[in-house]
C-alpha cells in the first residue's frame, strides 16, 4: 500500500468544518490507506476484435502478456498449427504463423502450444492430441486437451483414445499415430508425417482408402484396402496412402492379411470429438467453471512435476462466454520471475477466465501479436516449438 495525497489545501478545508471534521478525517484516512492496483497496463491497438495488453506487476515482479479475443466478431477464429504444416518437426511460432496463406486468413495473434518430444527424427511430436484444419495428426493419450466443436463452442477435458485396427479375423489392436514406434504397438503413419516413417526393419502394410477419403479425421471408422506389403521398413509415405508398421511381436495377428484384403481403422475417442476442426493438448486444468483448480503434483522427484510448484515462464488458453484469452507470463528474469501454477491459476481467474488450460512453458513460452513477438523469451531468443494456437481473421 502507499499513501494517496489529497493535497494540503483539501485537508485544511475538511478540518476547518466542525460538521465534517469527524467524517472527513475518516474518509481521508480511508483514502490514504486504501490499496491501489499494483498492475500497470501498457496497451496496444486492437485488430478484428483482438487486443493486446502488457501488465507490469511489481509484486512478483511479473510481466504478463494478454491477448483478449472477442468471441462475437464475425470471421475471427482460433486454429491449431504445427511446424512445417506436418505432424513432426520444430519451427518458431513466428514462422508457423507465416505459413498461413492469405487466402486462408490473416493471422492476428499466436501462442505456443503443447509439450512435445525433442528427440531427433521425432522431434516435434506432440505429447497428446492435435487436430489441424480437421485433420488428425496426433492421437490423444488420456491427458487434458482443448478443442472447439462444430458449433464453435470451446471444451477442455481428458480425452481417452479408442483407437484400434480391426484385422481380418475381427481382432481389435490399439495403434499409435505419427509417433516413435515401440516394440508392442502398431504404428500408423499418414503423409503429414513426412517422406518416410523412420521405422526399423518391420513389416509394413501400405493402405489405401477404397472410398476416396483424403485425410484421417477424429471420431471415424474407416475401411482401408491393403495395397502392398513390405518387409524392409522405413518405406516412403505417399499422398493418398497410409502405412501401418507391425512389430515382430504382433506379426501373427496379421498372418491372414494379404494384398486386396481390408483392415478397419477406428479413430474414436471419449468424449466424442467428431467434427472438431481443431484441438490441442496441454494441462493441467487451471480454472474450471469459474473455480481455481488445486494443483497437486505427485510427490516424486521428476522435473515435469517439481516445476509445477516453482516459478517459471507460463502460457495458457482461457475463455468465458464473451472472450478468449491468450496469456503468457515471462520468467527466469530480473524483471519477471515467472509464476507457480497456483499463482498462474489465480491470476487467470482474476483476469476473467471461466475456464483455462495450461500450455507448455519455460523457453517455449511465446506470445505473438500483430506481426511481432511481444514477450521476452527466457532463452533470449524465440525457441523452435512443435505446435501453436493462432487467432485468424477470415472473410468467410
Amino acid at each position: 500500500m502507499r499513501i494517496r495525497s489529497l493535497g494540503l489545501y483539501t485537508l485544511k478545508y475538511i478540518l476547518s468544518k466542525p460538521f465534517f471534521r469527524a467524517a472527513g478525517l475518516v474518509v481521508f484516512l480511508l483514502l490514504c490507506l486504501s490499496p491501489i492496483d499494483a498492475s500497470t497496463p501498457s496497451r496496444d491497438r486492437e485488430s478484428h476484435g483482438a487486443s493486446y495488453t502488457n501488465y507490469h506487476d511489481p509484486s512478483g515482479p511479473w510481466s504478463i502478456h494478454v491477448v483478449k479475443i472477442d468471441r462475437s466478431v464475425p470471421g475471427t477464429e482460433i486454429r491449431s498449427l504445427h511446424a512445417h504444416d506436418r505432424a513432426v518437426g520444430l519451427e518458431t511460432l513466428s514462422d508457423q504463423l507465416k505459413r498461413i496463406r492469405p487466402a486462408d486468413g490473416i493471422p492476428i495473434a499466436g501462442l505456443n502450444g503443447d509439450f512435445y518430444q525433442r528427440d531427433r527424427a521425432f522431434a516435434g511430436d506432440p505429447r497428446g492430441l492435435q487436430i489441424v484444419g480437421g485433420e488428425l495428426i496426433s492421437r490423444p493419450v488420456g491427458g487434458i486437451s482443448f478443442w472447439i466443436d462444430s458449433n464453435k463452442q470451446p471444451h477442455m477435458a481428458a480425452v481417452i483414445p479408442r483407437f484400434h485396427i480391426r484385422t481380418t479375423t475381427g481382432l481389435l489392436l490399439p495403434f499409435g499415430l505419427n509417433e516413435n514406434p515401440t516394440t508392442n504397438l502398431l504404428q500408423l503413419c499418414t503423409p503429414s508425417f513426412g517422406p518416410s516413417n523412420y521405422t526399423a526393419a518391420a513389416r509394413e502394410l501400405v493402405l489405401e482408402p477404397p472410398d476416396g477419403w483424403r485425410r484421417l479425421e477424429v471420431g471415424k471408422f474407416y475401411i482401408a484396402r491393403v495395397k502392398e506389403i513390405r518387409d524392409r521398413g522405413n518405406g516412403p509415405l505417399n499422398a493418398g496412402t497410409l502405412v501401418l508398421s507391425i512389430p515382430p511381436q504382433l506379426l501373427n495377428n496379421f498372418a491372414l492379411v494379404g494384398t486386396e484384403t481390408s483392415v478397419g481403422i477406428s479413430t474414436k475417442t471419449s468424449p466424442n470429438l467428431q467434427e472438431a476442426k481443431m484441438a490441442i493438448s496441454g494441462g493441467p486444468i487451471l480454472v474450471k467453471a469459474g473455480k481455481v483448480q488445486k494443483i497437486d503434483p505427485p510427490k516424486i522427484e521428476d522435473y515435469e512435476f517439481t516445476t509445477m510448484l516453482e516459478r517459471h515462464p507460463r502460457s495458457a488458453i482461457g475463455w468465458n462466454d464473451q472472450n478468449y484469452f491468450f496469456v503468457e507470463v515471462d520468467g527466469r528474469q530480473k524483471e519477471s520471475v515467472g509464476m507457480t501454477l497456483d499463482e498462474f491459476a489465480n491470476y487467470l481467474r482474476r483476469l476473467g477466465c471461466r475456464d483455462a488450460m495450461n500450455l507448455d512453458g519455460g523457453g517455449s513460452a511465446t506470445l505473438w501479436f500483430q506481426g511481432a513477438v511481444r514477450n521476452h523469451p527466457c532463452d533470449g531468443f524465440e525457441r523452435p516449438i512443435a505446435n501453436s494456437l493462432a487467432v485468424v481473421h477470415t472473410n468467410r
